[in-house]
């Protein structure tokens, strides 16, 4: 059997209305014009850090403010789930990856403590064996550490790396993991510009794709 670690935002859930929300929330304390949806996924992927500076490059924030916004921001940040929901799909996919044997993972920018937060909410952290977030180690993706603490945590088998960005992408690349690409999540960059084993645009094809990158796991299920 093998093992799947998944990306968080943007991949298994949509929590770019409930970022958004906090984001904007932050913006009406200071008098400033909210940000749109399609801005807070564009800024999302890095991390919160990046999240912030991005945000403060939108409405002419001086970069004095960071430390302040980013405080804020994750006081509101630890229990944003009231928006956030599965992609169509996701929950059968899981189950029936777990249902076949495999074992499964998340490794996410997104700070540990909200992650939970969301996973225990929608009722996904069933799922999952091992959790890493942005804040686990000292260094994130697209640094490939994160993503091969969370390999090593589960048990020996192939590995598979699931996730929709570029920054996923770049740390399948760096970590040397077969990639698959959900590409109705929050990517910037064409699908041709981003390399990766197999893309997919809804997770029925999911459990299909992984039966054919282990095809003896996909024989044996």
């Amino acid at each position: 059997m093998a093992r799947i670690v998944f990306d968080l935002d943007g991949t298994l859930i949509d929590s770019a209305p409930d970022i958004q929300a906090i984001a904007n929330a932050l913006l009406a304390d200071e008098g400033l014009a909210p940000v749109t949806l399609e801005q807070v996924r564009g800024f999302i992927g890095n991390g919160t850090a990046v999240f912030i500076r991005k945000l403060r490059a939108a409405r002419g924030i001086p970069d004095s403010e960071q430390a302040r916004f980013l405080d804020v921001f994750h006081d509101r940040y630890d229990d944003a789930v009231r928006l956030t929901h599965p992609y169509p799909g996701v929950v059968a996919a899981l189950e029936a990856l777990r249902g076949a044997g495999h074992r499964l993972g998340i490794c996410t920018n997104k700070p540990l403590q909200p992650t939970h937060s969301v996973l225990n909410h929608l009722g996904l952290d069933r799922f999952f064996d091992t959790v890493w977030g942005g804040n686990s180690l000292p260094v994130s993706k697209p640094d490939p550490a994160p993503l091969h603490a969370a390999f090593d945590a589960l048990s020996g088998g192939p590995c598979l790396y699931v996730g929709d960005s570029e920054v996923d992408a770049e740390t399948a690349v760096r970590a040397d993991i077969p990639f698959l690409l959900f590409t109705e999540g929050y990517r910037k960059s064409p699908v041709t510009e981003m390399v990766h084993a197999r893309a997919f645009s809804t997770f029925a094809e999911l459990p299909v794709h992984v039966a054919d990158l282990t095809p003896e796991e996909g024989e044996n299920a």
